[in-house]
């Protein structure tokens, strides 16, 4: 088999909307329209393998037994997953939110009014250290821990009083409460946070490969595209340094070389021609 036929295969947890989310037609998503873009660029086909733990930190290991090639799911940068993943150029900044039913909680207006409540979060996702910080500092009751995939029973429990809040990056509170109409998120920028896809550490090729695919999509103008069609307002492009707008003839000439370069770079990937020592030992 030639290796135009081999996928670029996804690591993603479902259901995160509006970063991934199964439909009839099958996945949608921020998360999903932008890889499917990068193994277009790539001259690849785009296949999505589902996370199904519990723990989205235990996403990372699916990288190391060759589950799939990279992770793209909503995925904050961290020092902690920096250390186990290798994390390609950021591809947004958002930021956690709360949540909460006000017919429950008139009051709480923001992570200031939690005294004595309940905050939910899901396993593993960075809401849960800044929610623990809260029970620590005496802000806060206690936290209630969800599985990854019980956000839905999490947000249904702000009504029945399984919990009083919940904490989660806006553009997913935001999309759900839309037809959660007892749901109001009361507070958003709680935090700023680095979005980005990961890959397996050491993995150079395909690393580098993504980042030039995803500096296309940037010049061209696909990613802020994406980003204000599936995040919203509550997600933005990361910055970047560069401050010049090519004129046309340049930026078709760029984009061309990008995806050239990109494809010699995954091409190398996928023979293994890069070594994880690259850098020298470990």
């Amino acid at each position: 088999m030639g290796n135009e036929a081999m996928p670029l295969r996804v690591g993603a947890a479902l259901p995160d909307p509006p970063f991934e989310f199964t439909t009839a037609a099958g996945p949608e998503g921020f998360d999903v329209a932008l890889m499917r873009r990068i193994a277009e660029q790539l001259g690849h086909t785009w296949q999505l393998v589902r996370f199904t733990g519990a723990d989205f930190n235990g996403i990372f290991a699916g990288l190391d037994d060759g589950a799939y090639d990279c992770v793209a799911s909503g995925t904050t940068i961290t020092p902690g997953r920096e250390r186990i993943a290798d994390f390609c150029a950021p591809y947004a900044v958002s930021g956690q939110s709360l949540v909460v039913d006000p017919s429950r909680h008139p009051n709480v207006h923001g992570i200031a009014d939690l005294k004595g409540l309940v905050i939910g979060v899901q396993r593993g996702n960075t809401s849960q250290p800044i929610a623990d910080r809260l029970v620590a500092e005496h802000r806060a009751a206690r936290v209630r821990v969800y599985a990854y995939d019980e956000i839905e029973q999490a947000l249904d429990d702000l009504s029945t009083g399984g919990c009083d809040a919940f904490m989660k990056l806006a553009p997913v509170t935001e999309w759900f409460v839309r037809d959660r109409h007892r749901l109001r998120v009361v507070e958003t920028g709680i935090t700023r946070e680095r979005l980005g896809v990961c890959v397996r550490k050491g993995n150079i090729a395909l690393r580098e490969a993504i980042d030039n695919a995803q500096a296309a999509l940037v010049q061209d103008g696909t990613l802020s595209t994406l980003i204000g069609q599936w995040l919203g307002t509550e997600a933005m492009a990361p910055p970047t340094r560069a401050t010049v707008v090519p004129d046309r003839d340049t930026a078709r000439g760029s984009s061309r070389f990008l995806k050239k370069a990109a494809q010699k770079l995954l091409l190398c990937w996928a023979m293994g021609c890069v070594s994880d020592n690259a850098h020298g030992p470990k």
